[in-house]
């Protein structure tokens, strides 16, 4: 098992060397992102309660959500034109289901 976690390791360090972006960086970015998106969006759906303007809170939850994303775009060198692609339906499917859940949080609030 060691041996093909040791594998793993490697062929993720050898693909974060030819595309020039740092896979622990990449992780730590990906990791921080998702827990600030899930507190951004409780504060979106918090604010849309109160009905209060959510201009800050969506803008927090965008920014959150794109990071480790928006470096891989910026960092990377040699990225197939396909990962731009997935990248860009990861932007409108995670676009799509924010707004979902958002929207079901807020209207579970006026029932």
């Amino acid at each position: 098992m060691s041996d093909y976690i040791a594998i793993l390791k490697e062929w993720i360090v050898a693909l974060g060397e030819k595309h020039e972006v740092d896979p622990l960086l990449l992780g730590c970015l990906y990791f921080i992102s998702k827990v600030s998106l899930v507190i951004c969006i409780g504060w979106v759906i918090k604010t849309l309660r109160s009905k209060k303007t959510v201009m800050v809170p969506v803008l927090l939850t965008t920014i959150s959500f794109i990071i480790p994303y928006l470096y891989i775009i910026i960092a990377g060198r040699n990225i197939p034109f396909w990962i731009y692609i997935l990248i860009l339906f990861i932007f409108v499917y995670g676009g799509y289901t924010i707004r979902r859940k958002v929207m079901i949080g807020s209207d579970s609030s006026s029932q």
